[in-house]
């Protein structure tokens, strides 16, 4: 039970109204206690005596009663649902809000799948545990105390008699909830691999059909629910088992009842009232132990659901604004690395070591070398994606690690190679770093990135919803209005994975032009494929391993020779000559046929 006592940060600003609804459930428990002493006295009195008056002032009396109940168990449902729903809104809300701040590394190893499973079913099954389960807990424990009461008070030696099927009863449901909750953890950890599955066959669709993977993939999506299917089955085996067998000691309960009860009345000490109030209790009493093992199920299941929200609330972000932070005003844009080390959790060497570089306001730094040498790694540190391991990354002479996230981040813009977009308007995804940007401000981004001459040709312009991650859009559309978002933004810092690597001519030019744009005067790292990015820098940084092992111009480096020489004759001149080619073989079409990538 001590999930339940980490839940009381959710249960307790709910507190009145959780009384309330304990007060009700004690007013129908009480109402159902009095319906079996009536009986007893309907029998005894009015059908014993013949007498017609008390059975109709006992009718009404039971009308009454039903009409009570009903209206306390309106009350009693409405309120108890409205509690679990405000529960299950704060704790989806705190889930939502917690992923938001964890780190990069936090994602890195985990599945998205698992994470929406958490978020939802996992949420799903607290809340069904807040709303109805513990309240029947609780309407358990005041039925088994008043019964108790009564059927001692009436006869204690019956009570006992009748009562000795309960205790294996109990015994038994208490072993099955001591297992449940590692069955219901199964089956929680199972659907969220399938949910994992699902999310990664949806947003990879074009790759599964281009690869005409689709059998695979069912045959995977199948293990999935299969094992699934195979830990839902277990708990329900398990509860198979259980339901019978305390169906039978409830039979014999009332077996007891009749055989000694109808002895006692044989012989005087009892009437038949009595021993069928008495019996009446029994099974009063015997329901609520019987629908403690559904109890224990949810119990079990919200337990399991508990642990896997709070193994996620339980992460604390590495990277959060220290106390005292220093609020960042208006950046120069000067960076520098300190000799900076970084490692990566579980990987064998460092994916930096020992880079050391200060890179003045609005120069524009390209870096280059083979994937893995740590391009996107150094670019990742100055907004504080991850935390150095060695040394330190300083923004106009401060520390990233001592001044306030929001302030750092609102002044760096990122444009990465495939810019995610969301499914909102395109005005929605222009304005997204900067929501309270007027009209003018987003139109004005939008031209200055050579977007606005497309957008206004769809049917609803800058209302145009496009598709989840921006699919409605050609590539080149689509790093145009990143490059808008990042316009409107107007940051002093400018992160380019460079954007042009994977789209025709024509539409390299429009996002050059536009990228010519956001650089200006700006301090400008740009992980560069392209042989006209790298000329225009102030600066080309030459990675490799982890380690700067050229620095200078265009002119510079290539006169040095090393590295960065035979990177431009093996990649960048392949691509220069390639683009040529292309350019070339463009304006040899006719211009009615000549336009954007079909994206």
């Amino acid at each position: 039970m001590t999930f339940l006592l980490r839940l009381r940060i959710f249960i307790k600003p709910y507190f009145q109204r959780i009384a309330l609804n304990l007060f009700l459930l004690l007013g129908i428990t009480g109402l159902a206690l009095v319906v079996p002493r009536i009986i007893q006295d309907v029998i005894d009195i009015g059908l014993a005596q013949k007498d017609v008056d008390y059975l109709a002032r006992a009718g009404l009396i039971l009308f009454g009663l039903g009409l009570a109940t009903a209206v306390l168990s309106l009350f009693h449902r409405y309120l108890s649902e409205w509690i679990a729903a405000h529960i299950g809104y704060d704790l989806r809300n705190r889930m939502y809000d917690h992923i938001q701040y964890l780190p990069f590394t936090y994602h890195d190893h985990s599945q998205t799948g698992q994470l929406i499973s958490r978020c939802i079913e996992d949420v799903r099954s607290i809340e069904r545990l807040a709303g109805s389960s513990l309240v029947e807990l609780v309407q358990l424990l005041l039925m088994a105390i008043g019964i108790l009461v009564i059927m001692v008070g009436e006869n204690a030696r019956l009570a006992v008699i009748s009562l000795l099927p309960l205790v294996p009863m109990l015994f038994i449901t208490v072993r099955f909830g001591e297992r449940v909750s590692a069955f219901f953890l199964a089956v929680d950890n199972a659907l969220g691999d399938l949910s994992a599955r699902l999310q990664e066959n949806v947003t990879g669709a074009q790759v599964i059909r281009a690869f005409a993977r689709e059998p695979y993939e069912i045959e995977r999506f199948d293990q999935g629910n299969r094992n699934l299917f195979k830990a839902r089955i277990t708990v329900i085996g398990e509860w198979s088992k259980v339901m019978p067998t305390t169906q039978l000691l409830i039979t014999a309960g009332t077996v007891l009842v009749l055989w000694f009860g109808g002895q006692m009345v044989l012989d005087g000490a009892m009437t038949v009232g009595e021993v069928v109030a008495f019996n009446s209790y029994l099974l009063m009493l015997a329901a609520p132990v019987q629908q403690l093992t559904w109890l224990v199920n949810a119990l079990g299941e919200a337990a399991a659901g508990t642990q896997r929200v709070f193994d996620v609330l339980d992460t604390q972000p590495a990277i959060q604004t220290p106390a005292g932070a220093v609020k960042l005003s208006t950046l120069r844009g000067q960076v520098e690395f300190r000799d900076v080390g970084l490692f990566y959790e579980g990987e064998p060497r460092p994916a930096l070591e020992g880079v050391s570089q200060l890179v003045e306001p609005n120069q524009i730094v390209a870096l280059i070398g083979q994937t893995g040498s740590g391009k996107t790694s150094l670019v990742n540190l100055i907004p504080r994606f991850y935390d150095v391991t060695q040394g330190a990354v300083l923004v106009d002479g401060q520390d990233v690690r001592t001044v306030d996230l929001l302030s750092l981040r609102r002044q760096i813009g990122i444009v990465l190679q495939t810019s995610l977009l969301f499914s909102d308007t395109i005005k929605a995804n222009i304005a997204y770093g900067k929501p309270d940007a007027s009209d003018e401000e987003i139109v004005a981004a939008a031209q200055a990135a050579q977007a606005h001459e497309f957008i206004t040709g769809f049917p609803k312009g800058y209302e145009t919803v496009i598709g989840e991650r921006g699919v409605t859009l050609s590539g080149g559309q689509r790093q145009r209005v990143a490059i808008a978002r990042a316009l409107l933004m107007d940051p002093r810092i400018l992160i380019l994975d460079d954007s042009t690597s994977s789209v025709d001519t024509q539409t390299e030019q429009l996002i050059q032009q536009a990228l010519d744009k956001l650089m200006e005067g700006r301090t400008t790292f740009v992980i560069a494929h392209r042989l006209s990015t790298v000329r225009r820098a102030d600066l080309i940084l030459v990675m490799d391993e982890g380690r700067i092992v050229q620095r200078g111009t265009h002119e510079q480096l290539l006169a040095e020779g090393g590295l960065y020489r035979e990177v431009y004759e093996l990649q960048l001149l392949d691509h220069a000559r390639f683009a040529e080619e292309m350019e070339e073989l463009d304006l040899s079409i006719p211009a009615p046929y000549r336009g954007e990538s079909l994206g």
